[in-house]
């Protein structure tokens, strides 16, 4: 196991090489840094001298690959693919234009975009995992059918809907929860339970009617007739058979989307004032900080990564069968 973590491990290393040099590519060579200092500085007649003093308090007055005027290693060092784009690799995502440094930053608000998204992955997957299943318990029957129905018309609403609609009506129709905000400590649960409870209902469209494809698929396989020709009641094919195998299908959409949980929700920290990593990164593209923007490209690229790992090793927790090839 550990050999085929280190395989994995070193052929993600390309990958995440890869998006680095499209990401550098599109801020630095697409969009040069003149372009971004007239940008940031936000006048159209901006003067050589003020586009000279942005780019040097930031470190892009420095050649982009090569510097002719260094010495040795700082030919290469004093450049600004190295660094802008290599630092990246050792965690040192530089500073914010308002002079905040990035990592801290990104520590403070992962508490806050955790406490939205474990509890909305966690009850997100019992309640779609519950419903998938008795719909495909009570396969061809009306409650099958108009619960496919209601799936698919949930699933078709946009997610902008459910953050309005529940603002509206659970926050300013009956003031139950406030319609923003975010507290401290243990106060904090008054403004996630609005958020986690429309991410959970958000959710129920698209993942039960896949869950459920997925245990239809397994209740058709052999092994699911043979038990039943045992003599084994339906209750307990579903449960002991077919909740089982179908795990493995499961975990492939599950397991990948944890890492992401760490980066949050981008609409929902957005609109209800969350002070999550979501919302460092829309506050980040509307103030055109492509620092910030960067450096969240980077770390979502990372987390998809070792997603996609865990998704793989996951597999043998579920069904000792496959082996590590």
């Amino acid at each position: 196991m550990f050999a085929y973590l280190v395989r994995r491990l070193l052929y993600a290393l390309p990958i995440l090489i890869g998006v680095n040099l499209i990401t550098f590519a599109l801020f630095f060579v697409v969009n040069t840094p003149d372009d971004m200092a007239r940008l940031q500085l936000g006048v159209k007649r901006v003067t050589p001298e003020a586009i000279a003093e942005w780019k040097a308090a930031r470190g892009y007055d420095q050649p982009l690959f090569f510097n002719p005027e260094a010495r040795g290693l700082g030919t290469v060092t004093e450049t600004i693919f190295f660094s802008k784009s290599v630092r990246l690799f050792v965690g040192d995502f530089g500073r914010a234009e308002d002079g905040r440094d990035i990592t801290r930053e990104m520590l403070n608000r992962m508490g806050p975009s955790l406490a939205i998204a474990l509890p909305t992955f966690v009850l997100g997957l019992l309640v779609t995992v519950s419903l998938a299943l008795m719909l495909a318990f009570f396969r061809a029957t009306a409650l099958d059918l108009w619960g496919v129905v209601l799936c698919v018309a949930m699933m078709s609403v946009s997610g902008l809907f459910y953050i309005i609609g529940g603002q509206y009506l659970f926050a300013k129709v009956f003031r139950l929860v406030p319609i923003s905000g975010y507290g401290v400590g243990l106060d904090a649960w008054r403004f996630l339970v609005l958020p986690v409870l429309i991410g959970v209902v958000a959710g129920i469209g698209a993942s039960t009617r896949w869950y459920r494809t997925i245990f239809l698929e397994e209740v058709g396989k052999d092994y699911v007739r043979t038990a039943r020709a045992k003599g084994l009641s339906e209750t307990w094919v579903f449960f002991r058979h077919v909740l089982k195998n179908a795990l493995i299908p499961i975990l492939t959409g599950v397991v990948v989307v944890i890492p992401s949980l760490f980066m949050g929700s981008l609409l929902t920290e957005s609109f209800f004032g969350i002070p999550g990593l979501g919302s460092y990164t829309i506050d980040a593209i509307q103030a055109q900080d492509f620092a910030v923007v960067r450096a969240m490209v980077f770390v979502g690229s990372v987390l998809y990564i070792l997603g996609l790992i865990l998704t793989d090793i996951s597999y043998t927790l579920v069904d000792p069968r496959i082996r590590f090839a």
